[in-house]
């Protein structure tokens, strides 16, 4: 329980569609550690303030856990506002969230600073710090999902951009023809109309990307198929951004980081295809290690390292 300085305890709330994640991470000298960590309901279906109203309860419940906590990260599945904490855009949560305020509300509601990061910046934060990124300079990250998440990490930080836009890898254009896929955010050929979730299942003809790792090992042959597909089409993208970047470490998150065995091959084909100008085997390619927290436990970091 508590009992150690504000200084050193920090909260992260990770906004997700089905539910509200929470960490209390500690930060002993640069090296981060989870202290404590749950989940409630968001109940989208209530509406953003209600959503908003929960998730100032469950820093309230936190704090009142873990008294010496001095700051509170949020990580928003979304666009937001930097300077004001208020919404720009939330595309996979119910009612009008453009202009809400989130982290006005929750500094308020706990006395304590309160900011936003989008939940794919968080989850680079936390595998950069404490996951599969630790002791890189330079890192790429995608978490795939429902869309695509991306980060770029340069010198030991994530690069968020003047906005909090920066790193989105999976909105690259990789097809230019104006009848390729629609992508969520209005662009069309994004590396996400190819390689989020449903885009996956889909070319393996199962109902989510889970089945289709299940039925490849066993020796499916649409579903290894549809997997292969799907690699290509990532190598394209990791490929853009290594020549971009030049990371260190690609890490993968998502079903797709968990089975990244099925798909390092045609990964790697592309990336040999198509980089001609930096050694390869200089750049590791490794799945994400902190599964569902990752975003909580960045939002934590994040707002440490803002207040």
């Amino acid at each position: 329980m508590a009992g150690a300085s504000a200084a050193t305890h920090h909260l992260g709330l990770d906004l997700g569609g089905t539910n509200i994640k929470w960490v209390v991470a500690e930060d002993t000298d640069g090296a981060w550690a989870t202290l404590d960590r749950g989940r409630v309901p968001t109940e989208a279906d209530e509406g953003p303030d209600a959503v908003v109203g929960r998730l100032a309860g469950v820093a309230v419940d936190a704090v009142a856990r873990w008294p010496g906590i001095g700051s509170v990260g949020v990580g928003v599945p979304g666009e937001y506002d930097p300077r004001s904490g208020a919404i720009r855009q939330l595309t996979n949560l119910l009612g009008e969230w453009p202009g809400k305020p989130v982290a006005s509300v929750i500094s308020a509601t706990v006395g304590l600073p309160a900011h936003l990061i989008n939940d794919a910046r968080a989850f680079g934060v936390a595998e950069l710090r404490l996951g599969a990124g630790r002791g890189v300079a330079s890192m790429i990250g995608l978490a795939l999902g429902t869309g695509v998440g991306g980060v770029v990490a340069i010198d030991g930080r994530v690069h968020q951009g003047h906005d909090g836009t920066a790193g989105e890898v999976g909105h690259q254009t990789i097809d230019m023809d104006t009848d390729a896929p629609l992508c969520g955010c209005g662009n069309h050929g994004c590396l996400e109309a190819f390689v989020r979730a449903d885009r996956i299942a889909a070319a393996c003809g199962t109902n989510t990307v889970e089945e289709a790792v299940r039925r490849a090992r066993a020796g499916d042959a649409v579903a290894a198929a549809g997997i292969a597909q799907a690699g290509r089409y990532l190598g394209i993208g990791i490929a853009n951004v290594v020549a971009v970047f030049t990371p260190d470490r690609v890490v993968i998150g998502g079903g797709v980081g968990a089975a990244l065995d099925l798909f390092i091959g045609p990964i790697r084909e592309q990336l040999t295809l198509r980089v001609q100008l930096t050694p390869l085997d200089q750049v590791e390619i490794v799945p994400a290690e902190l599964g569902i927290w990752a975003g909580a436990i960045g939002a934590a970091i994040h707002g440490a390292e803002t207040s």
